[in-house]
């Protein structure tokens, strides 16, 4: 590999396939983990900043900021997803609490930091609600002069997942994904389209499980607990990455394909509320043509994936490292 690492930023609700998203972060050698935030999600902040240190600490990793941020999102009340991911939003494992402690920072502040403080551009990866991420782009708007790109995991082209039309993470704080679309840096939407097909086979997941070094080991238990494709005998599941591609795509670009197109939220109340609306139209229709464009900004938007690519990346990574120095 050649080149510098990409200095990136994890925002998340971890949450389990966002603890898979960090442990790959953490062993990648081209990405130069900065700083991990925290906001309300998968499970409470608090619970969200324990399992994130708890996963850091478990993949072995150097002593990474980690800043509590949003309890709740910029207008709707706190909805979690405990069905999905358990109790504690670690698959309830039963994990040791962590030695390490979070920053003494709060979210929006370790954001503005480490953003501007960064020698290069940063990249932004939010895998959870953006609460946080508004919140920054609204309270220190300068920070955009340094962010490279920003990669969210949310939203859907065609079927969401907290309703029908609405990917969670938007469908949480759809206010909060509106401002993100606004922030005027590039923006690659990963979302529900790609995030759902990216599925590691059972051998490599009871291989994980069996490992004896402490990061392989937990990335299999997380992906045996949100099983995609489960054995006849319901204990030797395929797991999903989830989040985890969405940072697989920040370290290998050319496994997603992605369209330039007009991208925005629904925040009118009712059944579309939170639904990212994406335009594939080849060319204006009779609204545009009667009431004038939109101005809708343009998203990169991830449409297919390479799912053997990605797959063999992820274990490579997770499975070949042990932390940076």
């Amino acid at each position: 590999m050649t080149g510098q690492p990409i200095p990136v930023i994890i925002d998340c609700d971890t949450g389990v396939d966002d603890a898979l998203a960090l442990l790959f972060a953490v062993r990648h050698p081209g990405l130069d983990l900065r700083a991990v935030t925290c906001v309300a999600g998968n499970t409470d902040v608090d619970g969200v900043v324990r399992n994130t240190l708890t996963v850091l600490e478990q993949a072995g990793a150097p002593d990474i900021p980690v800043g509590r941020g949003a309890e709740r999102p910029l207008i709707e009340p706190v909805r979690s997803a405990r069905h999905v991911h358990g109790d504690d939003g670690m698959g309830d494992l039963g994990l040791p609490a962590p030695a390490r402690t979070p920053s003494g920072l709060d979210a929006v502040t370790l954001l503005r930091r480490e953003i501007l403080g960064s020698p290069r551009p940063v990249t932004l990866i939010p895998t959870a609600p953006l609460t946080n991420i508004a919140l920054l782009l609204r309270t220190h708007p300068e920070v955009t002069r340094n962010i490279e790109r920003i990669v969210f995991m949310g939203g859907a082209v065609a079927t969401g997942n907290a309703t029908p039309v609405a990917e969670f993470n938007v469908w949480h704080d759809p206010e909060a994904a509106a401002i993100l679309l606004t922030a005027g840096v590039p923006i690659t939407m990963y979302g529900l389209d790609v995030f759902q097909r990216v599925v590691v086979p059972a051998p490599d997941v009871r291989r994980l499980r069996a490992s004896t070094e402490p990061g392989a080991r937990l990335a299999g238990e997380l992906l045996a607990h949100r099983p995609a494709a489960p054995d006849p005998d319901g204990d030797d599941p395929a797991g999903g990455l989830g989040d985890a591609g969405a940072v697989c795509s920040v370290a290998d670009p050319a496994g997603i394909t992605t369209l330039s197109l007009p991208v925005e939220v629904s925040l009118a109340p009712g059944p579309t509320r939170g639904q990212t609306v994406v335009d594939r139209r080849a060319r204006p229709g009779e609204s545009e043509i009667h009431e004038g464009g939109r101005g809708r900004p343009l998203v990169d938007v991830a449409l297919d994936v390479d799912v053997p690519r990605f797959v063999r990346l992820y274990l490579s990574t997770v499975e070949g490292g042990t932390g940076r120095s």
